[in-house]
């Protein structure tokens, strides 16, 4: 493997790992969902549509807040969310915003997060050390251990720089994967002190 492909490499898998071992723990635990509605809510139990205005969902170290939403059941085995004006998905350590994001449970869990926005960001702090990225849209999917960043996608930690139209990153085989011309820019490191010269 290249040190370009090695660098892009340990960059998502160091995107991801928090939020991988997160869900992980949560699915585990099966926690319980909180679900606060600040401006009040809307349910049209005939048609089985469920409305929220100011809304935050808690479980555990994971929430999603946003300024509306609007979802197909709350029972969270089986429903279908969609979530617009100032989106924030938290896990410990990190978090994904956006304008839209469109969230599936299943079985009391979060299973996959779709975010846009203009652009939607990720960002994580490790071990002292800033990652982040963004994309036009970025697919989170827990149950194929997948994430996909679509359109103008941009990936960055202290030293490495991941730019394409699209990268697809596997939890399952820790590799980056793009159709599209990539291009990456790696910071040189920290010049090592230059060597007292003899004295004459």
């Amino acid at each position: 493997m290249s040190m370009a492909a090695s660098s892009s490499s340990r960059l998502a898998a160091a995107l991801l790992a928090a939020c991988a071992a997160a869900s992980g723990a949560q699915e585990r635990e099966q926690l319980p969902i909180q679900v606060e509605s600040r401006g009040g809510t809307d349910y049209d139990y005939t048609n089985g549509i469920f409305k929220f205005y100011g809304i935050t969902i808690t479980q555990g170290a994971v929430r999603i807040s946003a300024d509306n939403a609007v979802a197909n059941g709350v029972e969270f085995k089986d429903s279908s969310w969609e979530f617009s004006g100032t989106v924030r998905i938290s896990m410990p350590d990190a978090t994904l915003a956006s304008d839209t994001a469109r969230v599936r449970f299943a079985a009391g869990e979060i299973a996959s997060a779709v975010v846009t926005g203009a652009p939607a960001t990720f960002a994580q702090q490790r071990e002292g050390e800033q990652s982040e990225g963004h994309a036009n849209r970025i697919d989170y999917d827990l149950k194929r251990g997948t994430v996909e960043f679509t359109g103008d996608a941009w990936l960055k930690d202290a030293r490495t720089e991941v730019t394409s139209e699209n990268l697809v990153y596997s939890t399952a085989t820790q590799r980056v994967i793009s159709d599209e011309p990539v291009l990456i820019t790696i910071q040189p490191g920290e010049r090592a002190p230059e060597k007292p010269k003899p004295e004459t």
